[in-house]
C-alpha cells in the first residue's frame, strides 16, 4: 500500500484472519506487559462467534476497503 492503514485498520484485519484460520480464540489474554500480545488477542477475542466463512468475507471486504483507500 501507498501509505501505511492505521493500527486499528490493522488490528480489525489481524482479528478477522484469525477467526478466518482457527475460529474462536484459544488462547489466555497474555500478560499486562506484553502490549503487543494483548493488542492483537483484544482484535481476535472481538470477532469471537463470527463463522470461519464469515470472518473471511469480512476479511476479503475489509482488505478490498483499504486498498481503495490507500491504494497498492
Amino acid at each position: 500500500m501507498k501509505t501505511r492503514p492505521s493500527d486499528g485498520e490493522l488490528k480489525e484485519l489481524y482479528g478477522l484472519y484469525k477467526q478466518s484460520v482457527v475460529g474462536d480464540i484459544n488462547i489466555e489474554c497474555p500478560g499486562i506487559l506484553d502490549l503487543k500480545g494483548k493488542a492483537k488477542w483484544e482484535a481476535w477475542n472481538l470477532q469471537k462467534g463470527l463463522s470461519k466463512e464469515d470472518a473471511m468475507s469480512a476479511y476479503i471486504a475489509k482488505a478490498k476497503e483499504l486498498i481503495e483507500k490507500y491504494g497498492i
